[in-house]
């Protein structure tokens, strides 16, 4: 047995070479993904997380969807806890909330276990978002679901590959309950090419530095980053601080933060119960925003991992939104998911106004449009998350035509690649000239972007939030523009909506996308002058509704 080492440049050598596994994860899948989602759009994340299911490197890709990861491993553990159930060579999937896999029925994670000295050391896993996994509708997410057995097939934690060899059956059921299996088997085949890369990565990082000290330097991560976290947490304003916010379809939902010198405790007992239609989302995913945001006001800048997060304390009810029941559906888990993140964020804004700024379009956006393709006579979906815009700060302006904060790290798909893949032309993407998010500093623009499409009998799903109530302004700042999709036929009246499921689309008709712009920081009068002037120059703001916002310019 060799000696454990507590080199400190050898810890940093082995962190660092972590997050260099984890990158390498996140190459591989995206070089061999079918889906535009994955290998362009990058809805996708890799990680590692150690023997024991936590997380112990930051990974690579959509940040809530590394804080996935563990959270799956664990559940797969706990599953497969008798001699001889884990293997090495074995690769381990679930894409069920209920059972490890906190979002929706779309993303599968694929995990697999490290083994060396004889024994398991680490996992390596990675999640995507796949185009249709089966259910009632095409893409799999429909707001029509009133249980999660028609969103899809469900893989409750179970093993793929056993010593290296796909389990044919397993691989045969999840290829035939898709309506795109070449392009559904392709992804899943990425992913298990991408745990593998991961698994070859840390057996030579063990092996080059011994079991013992790859494993003691886990430890050392972990303590470190809960260490820096309460550094942090130590410097926040003590306290407890609540929101209420009502939503777009009606409901109140409720936060209370409680900021201790030791402890962040997010409390979201009091808030409505489960909906029979899919705008739920697990504790585990609630969890994930919680993470987010404590990160972002804690220790931002350096990795994350699962003792950075031992700080919190999340309090939810059983049976409520924000902590559903068996069966219900969850399609659309990432708006609840981000309603979280945002009311945390409002509720704290005001105590924190150096750290965080006026609310943004705080939407996925996501947009589902299929049918037949014109030119190849098969099944295509597109999924596509939106670009928005930000809110001011005390310093600057929002950034426009940005990923939301649930959502980023990743890139919008190029319109040469929806129009040869996807099925349709994309005339138009510019920024939102709506009114909305004027300040001191001025929120970031949304953008409006046109889909036409070219086939008959296609479809379209889509499920935005911050439609009625859009983004909130601060110190006296606008508030933003709302999320909104105009289906524009190419016979009869434009029609505008924010939730609507499966709805028919002919040769010609535009879906139009508009994504709202940011929340204003500051009253509007206190606008530097030359700002405003170039916001005209720049064809921002007409020169009339300066004058009308700001004061002569």
């Amino acid at each position: 047995m060799s000696a454990i080492s507590n080199d400190p440049i050898t810890l940093e050598i082995i962190q660092n070479s972590l997050q260099a596994a984890a990158d390498e994860m996140f190459a591989a899948m995206k070089k061999t993904a079918m889906s535009s989602i994955i290998y362009e759009v990058l809805d996708m994340g890799t990680g590692i997380m150690d023997a024991k299911g936590e997380l112990a490197s930051s990974g690579a890709g959509i940040p809530a969807f590394i804080g996935v990861l563990d959270k799956a491993v664990k559940v797969i553990i706990a599953k497969f806890d008798q001699p001889g159930d884990i293997e090495p060579g074995d690769v381990f999937a679930t894409n069920d909330p209920y059972y490890g896999g906190v979002t929706h029925l779309n993303d599968i994670v694929v995990a697999m276990p490290v083994f060396a000295g004889g024994r398991i050391i680490a996992w390596t896993a990675n999640i995507a978002h796949n185009s249709d996994v089966g259910g009632m509708a095409p893409g799999s997410l429909t707001g029509e679901a009133t249980e999660i057995f028609q969103e899809g097939l469900r893989l409750p934690a179970i093993k793929i590959i056993s010593k290296g060899e796909p389990i044919k059956p397993v691989m045969e059921i999840i290829k035939v309950n898709s309506r795109m299996p070449d392009v559904l088997e392709g992804d899943v085949w990425a992913a298990i090419a991408s745990v593998r890369v991961g698994d070859r990565r840390l057996r030579e990082l063990a092996e080059k530095y011994g079991v013992a000290t790859f494993e003691n330097d886990m430890v050392a991560f972990m303590d470190y980053g809960e260490e820096a976290s309460l550094k942090a947490l130590s410097g926040l304003p003590k306290g407890t601080f609540d929101l209420s916010e009502e939503q777009d379809d009606g409901r109140i939902f409720n936060v209370k933060i409680t900021i201790a010198d030791d402890e962040f405790t997010v409390d979201l007992r009091d808030n409505p119960d489960q909906a029979d239609n899919p705008v739920n989302t697990s504790r585990d995913g609630v969890m994930v925003a919680a993470q987010m945001i404590f990160k972002s006001l804690t220790d931002p800048y350096s990795p994350a991992n699962g003792g950075s997060f031992r700080p919190i304390n999340l309090l939810t009810r059983e049976g409520s939104v924000f902590h559903a029941k068996e069966p219900a559906p969850i399609g659309f888990y990432y708006e609840i998911e981000l309603r979280v993140y945002d009311i945390m964020w409002r509720c704290l804004a005001p105590h924190m106004p150096d750290r965080l700024a006026a609310g943004h379009f705080a939407s996925v956006c996501g947009t589902f449009i299929g049918g037949i393709h014109p030119d190849t006579g098969r099944q295509y979906t597109i999924i596509e998350p939106q670009l928005g815009g930000w809110g001011a700060s005390r310093v600057r302006d929002g950034n426009s035509a940005m990923f939301c904060g649930f959502h980023g790290e990743t890139f919008n798909c190029p319109a040469e690649i929806n129009e040869a893949r996807n099925g349709l032309y994309v005339d138009r993407m510019e920024l939102n000239m709506e009114p909305g998010g004027e300040g001191k500093h001025t929120g970031g623009r949304g953008i409006v972007m046109d889909y036409r499409i070219r086939t008959d009998n296609g479809f379209l799903t889509v499920g935005y939030t911050r439609s009625k109530f859009p983004a909130w302004g601060v110190d006296g700042g606008a508030d933003g523009s709302p999320n909104y999709v105009e289906f524009r036929p190419k016979d009869g009246e434009p029609e505008t909506f924010a939730f609507i499921s499966g709805k028919v689309t002919h040769v010609d008709d535009v879906i139009r996308v508009v994504t709202g712009n940011g929340g204003g920081q500051g009253d509007p009068k206190e606008r530097d002058r030359d700002a405003v002037r170039d916001d005209i120059k720049n064809g921002l703001i007409t020169k009339e509704r300066a004058e009308k916002v700001y004061g002569p310019a």
